[in-house]
């Protein structure tokens, strides 16, 4: 049974992304960093959808930043993660399925650090809003 794909209604996204799906691989990838594929199910409406993310990695561990480009708001996926935490994940050719948690005070601490070494943006983002950027750290289920 095939599900219902929702694209992201981003240009560049939607390319990219149909781009991977095409070539199985996210080698291709251009943006600010090395990015990866994320898959979620949307919150309302349980459609899969796509994201580009930035690739943060420690072993088999992935962190995903809602940095949002520091905007006063969580991107739209973020609330998809927390109402579905189970996500596919895809590195180059390699697609596996996580489970998301989204880490708060100390344990936030050491996986925003490694955000902000692998992309500094990151820190400058923080310090363009109020809120609390969220990070889910993505555990393999297999």
């Amino acid at each position: 049974m095939s599900e219902t794909v929702e694209f992201s209604p981003e240009p560049h996204v939607r390319r990219q992304t149909e781009q991977v799906l095409a070539s199985g691989t996210t080698e291709m990838l251009t943006g600010p960093a090395p990015s990866v594929l994320l898959t979620v199910h949307g919150a309302k409406t349980g459609k899969l959808r796509y994201q580009l993310v930035i690739r943060v990695q420690q072993d088999d561990i992935y962190v995903v930043v809602a940095s949002n480009d520091g905007s006063d708001r969580n991107p739209g996926w973020y609330y998809n993660i927390r109402a579905h935490p189970e996500v596919q994940l895809q590195d180059g050719t390699v697609t596996r399925t996580y489970q998301a948690r989204e880490v708060l005070g100390e344990d936030k601490q050491p996986w925003w650090d490694l955000a902000v070494r692998t992309f500094p943006r990151y820190g400058e983002y923080q310090t363009n809003t109020e809120r609390q950027i969220p990070v889910f750290v993505l555990e393999p289920k297999d």
